[in-house]
């Protein structure tokens, strides 16, 4: 039962990162980064993968902050995390997360 539930089930995540580059040097060295990570550009500044690997999510971020500067804005939104949305921003350097977890939807008698 456990080769069953392994083929339905995966770690991968979807994770969606938006910039606000502080300069056109930083926007271009983080679209590398995305580019060589194999994001894909669906508006302007935002950028989706459909199965990042935690793994590569590590050298993501740590990539991210080799190339952005203390005016740069990063904001990764990553599900499923803990089974929770999870919302990461790096703003003036540091790198802060938020988790967020859902409430049950009830149907209602209207």
């Amino acid at each position: 039962m456990d080769n069953c539930f392994s083929l339905f089930y995966s770690r991968d995540m979807f994770v969606s990162v938006v910039l606000d580059p502080s300069s056109m040097d930083s926007a271009k060295a983080l679209a590398s980064v995305l580019i060589h990570f194999r994001f894909k550009k669906v508006q302007r500044a935002c950028w989706e993968h459909s199965s990042l690997s935690k793994e590569s999510l590590v050298l993501l971020k740590k990539e991210i902050d080799r190339v952005t500067d203390y005016y740069d804005i990063v904001r990764l939104y990553q599900y499923p995390v803990q089974e929770c949305l999870c919302l990461t921003e790096l703003a003036k350097k540091r790198w802060k997360r938020c988790l967020l977890k859902g409430t049950q939807l009830r149907s209602s008698n209207l």
